[in-house]
């Protein structure tokens, strides 16, 4: 009972040490269920050690378990959290990454907190991270390393979040034959041959296999093949078939293999992203633990990461040989308990420009500047090689240093070196080009072209329009300034020059003949298919070749009248003719041949060619009638005198119900666009000057239809008189059959049309209307017959004589103007009184000198 008291005080008192809570391949610490949590306050498990878990059943193979752990221990600020993921793979467990932080002593609630690790991967994580949102110094401070770390060489390999890469050792291997037994690791022994049997058993925490009828065997800290010499020894007490003995050979064999394997714990120190401990698998190397703990820091090393085993040095570690050469030079199998420890670097040296990589490259003491430009992977295509500038710091400032190509092996590099590859020039050392009058313009090798004559052999020599008399050679002097050297290239061909020796960048142009001339063309205009403004000159043509490139003559060209004019050159100023063209006339048959024994007609350069209109020639045209006539359509005009009273007689003549005098001849008017702007303008001026009444104006196309009053009553009666008007191209005689109405529209008070009536006056028909109304313009009315012609009403005295009403013709009565008038329009109304006035007094004073 005493005994049982003390254990359970002590093991209140000191603090369990931090186990993994499950073991690879579900395979449970004594004490505890699979996957489950087990305090540790109570109970002794087979050691009888206090807290100590109790032993509990393995799991099948193959299951996948995850447990968590977390024990918090009051008064000494220690938080350990284990996390163990196991993963069954051809019978061995494979075990994640398990990570322990540990916070310093003295933390007021017994549960501390490291924030490094947490700081770390907010750092490596960009996107979305609150630390590039914060200004403080810190914040600054740690986006300054982080950008520093970024460019450290090896850096992404460890810590870039976009490359999902593992470093996990391969649990499908063979059984190493070096691999040292530990607790927890699992042995396969198969019994075949004259005895048959399998035992799967597991190394218990003191390091013996209990075998069943032969009893515990220590196998812990032996190799497999140690252990498997030591458990035939024992084994062939009861399987005597194992050895060779006096009964006979041996006659039963045994297989001792690996089963599920089990957890080291090694810890990670120093100059690392993600320093603590981790729970790996046992086949795991120094390269995953390394690749757990994210690698060096921005002032961790590369180069001498040290493995410490059993408180000594086991091996230091180059990661640069696993970066460049995919060498794993003392990559040990790490053990239980192992310290992987990242020193801090000796010297870091940057390298930018033309290189493959432009990182901070860590350098170890004695190595030169060939061995960072090896690391660096070489200068890139476009670097300039034969020379490189450092920027070194010294005691008191910064100083530049010049490393030619000789020194590479033997320049030794410091830390905070700066290494600057320049780019190659952008000139050519050895270029020459050529352009111009040649075959083949373009650059070339001074090296194989040194004087002007080979250069032009290469480019295939000199075209046929190439201006020998004198060529330009455009050079770049040594003070960058250019110049111009004429040659003349015919004398340099026939020998009467030396040849030229070229330099670097030198420009040979060729002119050509062509370029020094204008461009010559001939234009051909007229009676041609084609038109052509511009045709390019060549040599030779004939007038025959530019009509035949018109399309030929139309029909109503004028074969015999085709006109060259030809510019005179070099007129004598002091010429009295003052000629400056010359014009030739040819006669060119229809088929583009001249007479016989005509010469060809040559055309020069910017001849233009006329081809006239022949005088008597007219497409056909017609006229049109329409209405009461025998038989009304189109006619063709037949002569250029053809009237009115001609196309009556091809009709047949009028009949019986033709109303002659509402005839209207309708005629197609073209005004050009000048014209039609200065009579809309004078309708406008009109309008403005109306006094009383309103006009509207009503804007005129330029082609439109306008009826022409004429008298075809007179014209009947005497044909070809002045009346009868001669016939143009779409004229329309309309016809119409006797009218009897009459309408009435405008400012009355019932516009209507009523029955023509022979002993009815204007104001009758205005009556049979309701009369004016108050806004008539009673003197502006006026009359517009059925033939298109009007007459309005005239004004004698205070009276108003209104125009004759006949047949079809229609009374309009205009409104009074509204709008107030202009100092114009009072004026001209002003003017109009007056003048009424001194009329009816001049007619009052006759009247009495008359009595």
């Amino acid at each position: 009972m005493l005994t049982t008291t003390v254990l359970n005080a002590y093991s209140q008192a000191v603090p369990a040490p931090a186990s993994p809570a499950q073991l690879p391949g579900g395979i449970s610490r004594p004490g505890q269920l699979p996957g489950t949590m087990q305090p540790n306050s109570q109970g002794t498990g087979p050691r009888g050690l206090p807290g100590a878990q109790q032993q509990g059943t393995r799991s099948q193979p193959g299951a996948q378990q995850q447990g968590t752990r977390s024990q918090s221990q009051q008064g000494t600020g220690t938080t350990t959290t284990t996390t163990t993921q196991s993963n069954q793979q051809g019978g061995r467990s494979q075990v994640g990454q398990t990570t322990t932080q540990q916070s310093s002593e003295g933390n007021a609630n017994g549960d501390a907190t490291d924030n490094s690790v947490v700081n770390e991967r907010q750092r490596n994580n960009v996107d979305g991270d609150p630390l590039f949102d914060d200004d403080s110094y810190e914040a600054i401070r740690r986006r300054e390393l982080l950008a520093q770390r970024r460019k450290l060489f090896g850096y992404e390999l460890f810590n870039n979040p976009n490359f999902q890469t593992t470093f996990q050792p391969n649990l499908r291997i063979a059984t190493p034959a070096g691999y040292v037994l530990g607790p927890d690791d699992e042995l396969n022994i198969n019994v075949y041959g004259r005895s048959e049997m399998d035992y799967n058993l597991t190394v218990n925490p003191d390091g013996f296999v209990v075998i069943p009828r032969i009893g515990p065997v220590q196998v812990a800290g032996s190799t497999i093949e140690t252990a498997k010499a030591r458990l035939r020894d024992r084994m062939s007490k009861i399987y005597v078939g194992l050895k060779n003995s006096a009964y006979g050979p041996a006659n039963t064999f045994m297989t001792v293999t690996l089963g599920d394997i089990r957890s080291i714990r090694v810890t990670v120190l120093g100059e690392a992203v993600k320093p603590g401990t981790y729970t790996l698998s046992s086949l795991s190397t120094a390269l995953n633990a390394i690749y757990d703990a994210g690698g060096p820091n921005e002032v961790g090393s590369y180069r001498a990461v040290q493995l410490i085993r059993n408180n000594r040095v086991a091996a230091t570690l180059d990661l640069y040989d696993f970066l460049t050469m995919g060498v794993q030079r003392n990559n040990l199998r790490l053990q239980d308990n192992d310290v992987l420890r990242f020193t801090t670097f000796k010297s870091h040296v940057e390298i930018t420009g033309p290189v493959r990589r432009n990182n901070i490259f860590e350098l170890l003491p004695g190595e030169n500047m060939q061995r960072l430009i090896d690391l660096a992977g070489g200068f890139s295509s476009n670097a300039y090689r034969s020379r490189l500038k450092v920027t070194r710091f010294t005691d008191k400032e910064l100083k530049v240093l010049d490393v030619t190509e000789e020194d590479y092996k033997t320049f030794t590099l410091q830390d905070g070196d700066n290494v600057a590859v320049e780019q190659l020039l952008d000139r050519y050392e050895n270029q020459v080009s050529i352009t111009g009058a040649v075959f083949r313009p373009g650059n070339y090798s001074l090296n194989q072209n040194k004087t002007l004559r080979q250069l032009i052999k290469s480019a295939e020599g000199l075209r046929g329009d190439a201006f020998t008399g004198r060529i330009s050679l455009v050079r770049t002097r040594e003070d960058m300034a250019v110049e111009n050297i004429s040659l003349n290239m015919a004398n340099i061909i026939n020998g009467v020059d030396p040849d030229v020796e070229l330099q670097r960048e030198d420009q040979v142009v060729i002119p050509s003949k062509f370029e020094m001339t204008e461009l010559a063309f001939i234009r051909i205009t007229g009676e041609v298919n084609i038109p052509i403004q511009e045709v390019p000159y060549t040599a030779n043509m004939t007038l025959e070749d530019l009509l035949i490139k018109a399309g030929g003559l139309k029909e109503a060209a004028a074969a015999s009248q085709i006109e060259v004019a030809r510019r005179k050159k070099d007129v004598d100023p002091t010429s009295t003719t003052a000629q400056i063209a010359e014009i030739y006339r040819i006669d060119v048959g229809r088929d583009l041949s001249l007479k016989q024994g005509a010469t060809p007609f040559y055309l020069e350069p910017f001849d233009q060619v006329i081809v006239r209109r022949s005088p008597n020639y007219m497409e056909q045209t017609f006229a049109t009638i329409e209405g009461e006539v025998i038989t009304p359509g189109a006619y063709p005009i037949r002569s250029k005198d053809q009237r009115v009273s001609d196309l009556i007689k091809l009709s047949g003549g009028l009949t019986p119900y033709a109303y002659v005098e509402g005839a209207t001849l309708l005629r197609t008017v073209t005004l050009s666009q000048q014209e039609a702007s200065m009579r809309q303008q004078t309708i406008n001026e009109l309008a403005n000057d109306s006094q009383r009444a309103t006009v509207n104006v009503v804007t005129r196309d330029s082609a439109q239809q306008e009826p022409i009053g004429i008298s075809l009553k007179r014209i009947m009666e005497r044909p070809g008189s002045s009346e009868d008007m001669l016939l143009q191209e779409g004229d329309v005689l309309r016809v119409p059959k006797r009218l009897e109405t009459v309408s009435v529209g405008g400012e009355v008070l019932l516009p209507t049309t009523v029955k023509f009536r022979n002993n009815q006056t204007f104001q009758d028909y205005i009556s049979q209307a309701g009369g004016f109304t108050s806004r008539s313009a009673r003197k502006r009315a006026y009359v517009v017959y059925a033939n298109g012609s009007a007459d309005r009403t005239r004004k004698f005295a205070f009276f108003n004589i209104y125009p004759r009403v006949e047949p079809g013709a229609s009374i309009v009565i205009p409104q009074k103007a509204t709008n107030e008038l202009t100092a114009r329009q009072v004026l001209s109304e002003a003017t109009g009184i007056a003048s009424s006035v001194m009329a009816l007094l001049t007619t009052v004073l006759l009247f009495r000198t008359l009595r």
